[in-house]
């Protein structure tokens, strides 16, 4: 498939599919005799993780330094799979800390329904 249907699969536009290319964050893409990029299921898959880690805030830097593992072949599963826990667990303490600020607004919208009520 083309970028442009590459980019409508992941939601991604094409301008950040090329950059990952470009950056080496994802593997090389086949290209037709046209010269045009060709990506196959596995290409979606890859673009899919790179654009969930970087919507979750891992650093480009992180995401150069997994595709690089990556590269080099299963022998660095075991480390891939290390930066995905920490990364996890990143997520984890940001979901408790978003689950406190939603709690704290949800008592003061109620407290303001309160509040509003009271006037009526």
């Amino acid at each position: 498939m083309k970028i442009s249907e590459a980019s409508r699969h992941t939601g991604l536009s094409i301008s950040t599919i090329r950059y990952y290319e470009q950056s080496g964050l994802c593997p090389t893409i086949s290209r037709g005799a046209d010269g045009q990029r060709q990506f196959n299921a596995h290409d979606l898959d890859w673009l899919l993780l790179l654009s969930s880690l970087r919507e979750t805030g891992m650093p480009t830097a992180a995401m150069q330094e997994f595709a690089r593992l990556y590269r080099r072949g299963n022998a660095t599963v075991p480390e891939r799979k290390a930066m995905l826990i920490d990364h996890q667990a990143r997520l984890k303490e940001r979901q408790s800390q978003l689950d406190r600020c939603r709690d704290l607004l949800t008592k003061k919208l109620s407290r303001y329904d309160e509040i509003i009520g009271d006037q009526i």
